[in-house]
Parts: C-alpha cells; structure tokens; sequence
C-alpha cells in the first residue's frame, strides 16, 4: 500500500465547555438548578451567593464584580442552539416594566429587606401502623391475642386492607405456636372495630359494610345500602339503575338516599395515614395584567443571586503567576457560571413574552380561546433554535391568574375548522369539559353527540378523537355518567 499525504479542508462542531454549561443550565428546572448550584458552590471558592439589600444590579460585585465577565466570540451551531447568545441587555426587560408592575394595584412588590420564610419541614404524621398498635395497647387482651392482632396489623396494606387469607397466614406461622385461623379471625375482628372505621376489611364490599354497620340504627335507607354493598357493588358500578330497584324492591327516592349513603363512604380507611410524596413547583415567571397588556416577570424568588468572591480575586489580581493558575481557572469558570445563569434567565423571560403575547385569548378568556401553537412559531419569533425552545418550556413554570402552567401547556395541535381554520385540541378538550357539565344528567351526551354538537359550531372531529380527548379529562363514558 502506498502512503501520501492530503491536504483536507472541513467543518466540524466543536462544543466549548462554557456552551456544554449553557446547555445543561437552560434545561434544568429551578429546583435542579438550585442543586446544581449548591454543588458549584461548594466546589468553587471564586463563586458565593449575594446576600444584598435588593439592590442586586447596583453592586459593583455582582455578576463578576471588577473583573467583567468577558463576552464570548463562539457562535452557537445549528445542532446546539441552545447556547445562542441573546442580546446583550443592561436592563432585561423585567427591570424596564419594575415600575409598572409596582404601580399596577394589588400586585406584590418584592423586597428582599422583608422576611422570608424558611424551609418548610415536612410534619411527622402518624402512620396507620402506630395509630391500630396505640389502640391495640389499650385494649385488655392477652399477650397471644395481642400477638395475633399484631400480625394482622403487619400484613395490612396502605388503604388499611387484609390482602392475604386468615387461612393462608396461619399456615406461615411456626407450628409449635399451634395458631388456629379461629384466633385470627377474633384478631381480625378487633381491628375491624378500631378506628379509622372499615380498617381491616378484606374486599370494598366488606369495608362499605363495615361502616354502613357503624351508623344509627335509624339511618334511613341503611338496610338497603347494606344489601347492596353486601350484594349488588357490580351492578351500581354499573349504574344500571333499573336492575338495583328490582333488587332491592324500591323507587327512585329510596334508591338515592341508599347511592348517597355509598357513596358518602370511604373505600380507603388507611390512606389518611399513609406517607405522601409531596412536589413543589417553584413558578419561573409571572403574568399579570398591566395597563392593558399582559406583561410577564420574573420570579425573583427564583433567581439565585451569585458574584464572585472580593478577596479571592484581589488576591489573584496582586499576585499573576503561575503558582495561581488553580485559581485563575476556577475564577474563568465561576465568569461563566454567572453569564449563563443570567443568560438562562433571559432566555426564559424572552420565551414567555412570546408565548403570552400568542396566546393573550387564553389569559381573557381561558382555555376555550387556547389558539393552536407549535415550537417553531415561538423560535422564529425569539430568533432561537427550536431545541432551545423545548429545552426552555421543559419543567418551567408560569404563574397567571389562571393557576400555574408548565410552560409546555401552551403549545398543542390543531384540529381543522369547515371555515379553513384551526382550532387548539386544548380550546376542543375544554369545550368537551364545558358541554358534560352543561348535560342532563338523566340523558348525558354520547361521543357522537358530542361531536355533532362540535360540528354545528364549525369545528370537525372524529367520534374517536372525542373519546381520546374526554379519557384525557377522566371523564367517564356515557352509561357511567347516568344518574337517576
């Protein structure tokens, strides 16, 4: 084989570690960020928080102090868009409309001079487990029927339900305890009158029964509602109605006071007490209505605050050798985390003004006015890739009068209108909503007629399209949403 060399000329992309940061940063959600952040921290000495008087702009120390954070001449490609540099802007556009956000009536000012609560502890609460043993403690039973109980009270699941047969749990027991499934079924019977009421239940129908038992005897209605959770649960699951007053030999009046006393029941006793995850969503921007024109903000609650440390940039500043390179590098990055926290920002509140200004219908007039929109509508606007824009409206919040909306919320499909128009699946689902609500309860409308309704009002969808929709909304099916 012969060899040679060739003189090539290409193009390929090379991503800096400051657009690889950029990139990260701008689709973390805040609480992530926050994360990231402290990890940062306590990695970097060059970088702290900024605990100021608010006046977080005006401080010669903010966002790099003395030492300017030096502007960058890479030029984001196409496959990473999400390190486009916006335009510099001395004041974003959230200190521009400060002043009249503050004049707008009733709206909260921030002022970081105010006391800000801490972080909420989650409470202790008592588990299902500790409430049936704290019982158990008081009643007056032997060490073996406490033992028996206690065994029950291990083998319930979190809805406070027996899953595992009596039959079946004494057989797992040690022989020489020679436990006879009798003793457990009398164990099973002492949580069954423990509180929460229906706790111990070995099916709903034996939970429904268990607290049908434990009304005043002059309920009215209550012979029949223990027939039926007893019996005939299938059939009013069923809402076949005519079948129950067959069953249970009675009119219309007294077959609704015996489905109000069901279902005014719980079928989960135990889930008061079992460990919640809670999730806590942290709004990125806010909306608000200002002279006329909806305007969004940032939350800057939101914003972490960060500069770089005075000293140890002095002490690089007086001492430029080789012996301070560790530094030197650590204070280049803390630089660039600070540009592209603030960068992110930016980013964030530029993509949400394009986003309210589209859909300003919806904050009027709610999701009935929702127009169809698509990322590339909101990337052409903001002059940003389309990625930068997913990796933007990924797990960011935007807190309206409305309630709080990922931003992702905004964007849907659309479905055709007979005047050659479009019209938001968001705007359909909602009509869906509105025209369920608005039925006779006695006659609710079926997918078809639903549609029908939809077509008459210029908008055209398929029968299965509704039916994808209205499971969307958890709305049940025609024959589940009869009443008497």
């Amino acid at each position: 084989m012969k060899h040679s060399l060739q003189l090539r000329l290409s193009q390929h992309l090379t991503l800096t570690p400051q657009l690889q940061q950029s990139i990260r940063l701008l689709q973390l959600s805040t609480l992530e960020l926050n994360q990231e952040l402290e990890t940062l921290l306590q990695e970097n000495p060059l970088l702290e928080r900024y605990e100021g008087n608010g006046e977080d702009g005006n401080d010669e120390n903010y966002y790099g102090g003395d030492t300017p954070i030096p502007e960058t001449s890479e030029a984001a490609p196409a496959e990473a868009p999400a390190a486009e540099q916006a335009p510099e802007v001395p004041e974003t556009a959230m200190e521009q409309a400060e002043g009249l956000w503050d004049e707008a009536p009733g709206v909260y000012s921030h002022n970081d001079d105010e006391e800000q609560d801490g972080p909420q502890m989650a409470a202790c609460t008592e588990t299902l487990r500790e409430h049936l043993l704290w019982q158990l403690n008081l009643l007056p039973l032997s060490e073996r029927d406490k033992s028996m109980t206690m065994l029950l009270i291990d083998a319930l699941d979190d809805a406070g339900y027996l899953q595992q047969d009596l039959a079946e749990l004494a057989t797992l027991l040690p022989p020489e305890l020679e436990v006879d499934p009798v003793e457990l079924d009398t164990a099973l019977k002492h949580i069954q009158n423990m509180d929460p009421i229906g706790v111990g239940a070995r099916s709903l129908s034996e939970c429904l029964a268990l607290q049908l038992s434990a009304l005043p005897a002059d309920t009215p209605g209550l012979d029949a509602a223990l027939e039926l959770a007893r019996k005939h649960l299938e059939v009013l699951g069923a809402r076949d109605f005519t079948k129950l007053k067959k069953l249970l030999q009675c009119n219309d009046e007294a077959l609704r006071q015996v489905r109000a006393l069901i279902t005014g029941l719980n079928p989960r006793p135990g889930a008061e007490y079992a460990a919640t995850d809670t999730r806590y969503i942290v709004h990125d921007v806010e909306v608000r209505k200002i002279k006329g024109q909806w305007t969004v903000r940032l939350n800057t609650d939101a914003m972490p605050r960060l500069r770089i440390n005075r000293v140890y940039a002095d002490i690089l500043r007086r001492n430029r050798n080789a012996s301070n390179k560790d530094l030197a590098n650590q204070l280049q990055e803390a630089r660039w985390l600070i540009k592209n926290v603030q960068q992110r920002f930016d980013t964030i509140l530029r993509v949400s003004q394009a986003i309210v200004d589209r859909q300003r219908h919806f904050f009027d007039h709610g999701d009935v006015a929702m127009r169809p929109l698509v990322l590339r509508e909101i990337a052409e606007e903001v002059s940003l890739h389309e990625s930068t824009v997913s990796r933007v409206t990924t797990q960011k919040y935007m807190f309206t009068p409305r309630g709080i909306y990922e931003l992702k919320y905004f964007f849907g499909s659309h479905v055709a209108t007979d005047t050659g128009g479009a019209c938001s699946a968001t705007a359909i689902r909602a009509l869906i909503k509105q025209l369920v609500a608005a039925e006779d309860i006695k006659r609710p409308l079926s997918d078809s007629q639903i549609a029908e309704v939809l077509s008459q009002q210029g908008i055209i969808v398929a029968r299965r399209t509704i039916a994808k929709y209205r499971e969307a909304l958890q709305i049940p099916p025609v024959n589940l949403r009869k009443a008497l």
